[in-house]
């Protein structure tokens, strides 16, 4: 008679656990878009939101301990002129943020340590390049400034968010809508799902496509995709009778999955979250009210289930916090930012263990906030794994470093044609002239901000004063 043996993990049992109350995020009108985004983003800083905004679109940022009762005059970013679709932090800055959105452009914005007492209207940056509204934007990984752009035109556009100009344009691959984007670890590949129910793997320097799958899943309904350990690719669809699918697959044998797992029969889309230290795959549907997680692992059945956290809420859309932003003191290795109809609510995820010391199984280095690459050396070529830290003595938020944007002038590198004729502006507009005015306008934005900053201080000690007397 045979024993079955039960399969030693680690992370067998990780529960996860609603924050109490009082470290909800209430009052936050969540956008109703009909769009399979994630409608948030989270850093070790900032937790960003879309929301709801008549005439345009707009998203809420909220410093992570600003926790409680959102004041309905809480200040947005709002620049765009059609809802936003889609929002992602900078992993190299966390005060950038980029927004996608149904206008056609890709906003950049640099989000203050201090809370602001107007809207955020002025972008750093605006990329422009596609005809038809943005769905996805998802940051480079290791290089500095590279941002990915997907929108309905087909086309998948990455842009040197330092210069504010086109990098690539991938126009030709794809025939027909763009389901989701995703970076391998080094950032030296792509993954993309597609309408047209194709899975491809692209090198997008070379402008080519090295891998391709037909139909990893027989449904009609949308399929997700994201590069897991090894380079193998992680699936999310449905059958041909309309049940939710997993597939794990690799991409030397790309043919034949590696596992392929049937879950319910739920409509809606999974979102696929993975983290790279543990191994872990978190599964959360639009609409469901539970998220899944499952191990991924080098032995037979490859994926495996771990267990599922459920509530009674169905979900609006879901934020993912880096590591760097977990407390390894609780032994927390996930947190996720689940949104509700009128509120966020943060959910954590925890190894319980009976030691107060610092676990060094379940926190090997992860990627911290510092490139690994120019965006010209990205280009040109080269590749570089993330540059790792340590979370032993927890991790403290660099402050506040702005982001440059310098446009080169097209005017540089096109000879002007035929003989330059004599201006009499030249004299008026010298070099250091220039330097000048700039220099005074640099001077101005930073009184308007000190200014902003007081103002800020000076409104919070008046609502302490009031409610003092009160």
């Amino acid at each position: 008679m045979s024993r079955r043996v039960v399969r030693q993990s680690k992370f067998r049992h990780v529960f996860g656990q609603p924050v109490k109350a009082d470290q909800m995020y209430e009052d936050i009108r969540v956008s109703k878009v009909t769009c399979d985004s994630s409608f948030c983003a989270v850093n070790p800083k900032f937790v960003a939101i879309i929301v709801e905004s008549g005439g345009g679109g707009a998203f809420i940022v909220l410093p992570l301990a600003k926790t409680g009762r959102v004041d309905k005059n809480h200040p947005l970013v709002t620049g765009h002129t059609a809802p936003v679709l889609d929002i992602d932090w900078c992993p190299h800055n966390d005060n950038v943020i980029a927004s996608a959105s149904e206008d056609t452009t890709v906003m950049v914005w640099q989000i203050p340590d201090y809370v602001p007492v107007r809207n955020i209207t002025e972008p750093v940056v605006t990329l422009e390049g596609h005809s038809k509204r943005v769905s996805i934007i998802s940051w480079h990984p290791t290089a500095r400034n590279v941002l990915l752009s997907a929108g309905c035109d087909n086309l998948v556009i990455l842009w040197n968010v330092g210069t504010g100009e086109m990098l690539l344009a991938l126009d030709d691959m794809h025939t027909d809508l763009i389901y989701n984007v995703g970076w391998n670890r080094n950032g030296s590949l792509l993954v993309t799902t597609c309408k047209d129910k194709k899975v491809r793997v692209i090198d997008p320097r070379k402008q080519q496509i090295i891998a391709e799958k037909t139909k990893p899943h027989d449904g009609t309904r949308p399929i997700r995709a994201i590069f897991v350990a090894d380079g193998k690719i992680f699936t999310t669809g449905f059958s041909r009778m309309s049940e939710r699918q997993l597939g794990l697959w690799d991409l030397n044998n790309f043919e034949e999955p590696i596992a392929l797992q049937e879950m319910d029969t739920s409509n809606g889309v999974l979102l696929p979250f993975y983290d790279a230290d543990s191994s872990i795959v978190y599964l959360c549907g639009k609409g469901d009210s539970s998220i899944r997680y499952f191990e991924i692992t080098d032995e037979a059945p490859y994926v495996h289930y771990l267990n599922t956290y459920s509530s009674k809420e169905p979900q609006r859309g879901m934020g993912f916090m880096p590591k760097r932003g977990l407390d390894v003191s609780k032994c927390e290795i996930a947190r996720f930012f689940k949104l509700h109809e009128r509120k966020c609510e943060p959910i954590v995820m925890t190894v319980p263990r009976k030691s107060d010391l610092f676990q060094d199984d379940l926190y090997p280095d992860t990627p911290g906030p510092e490139p690994a690459l120019e965006a010209d050396e990205w280009l040109s070529g080269k590749d570089a794994e993330p540059i790792l830290i340590s979370l032993r003595d927890g991790y403290v938020p660099i402050k506040n470093r702005e982001l440059k944007v310098v446009k080169k002038n097209i005017l540089d590198s096109k000879p002007p044609p035929g003989p330059r004729r004599h201006s009499t502006c030249d004299s008026d507009f010298s070099q250091p002239a220039l330097e000048e005015v700039l220099e005074e306008i640099r001077a101005l934005k930073e009184t308007v901000q000190a200014q902003e900053k007081r103002i800020s201080d000076l409104e919070n000690k008046l609502g302490q004063f009031t409610n003092g007397t009160d």
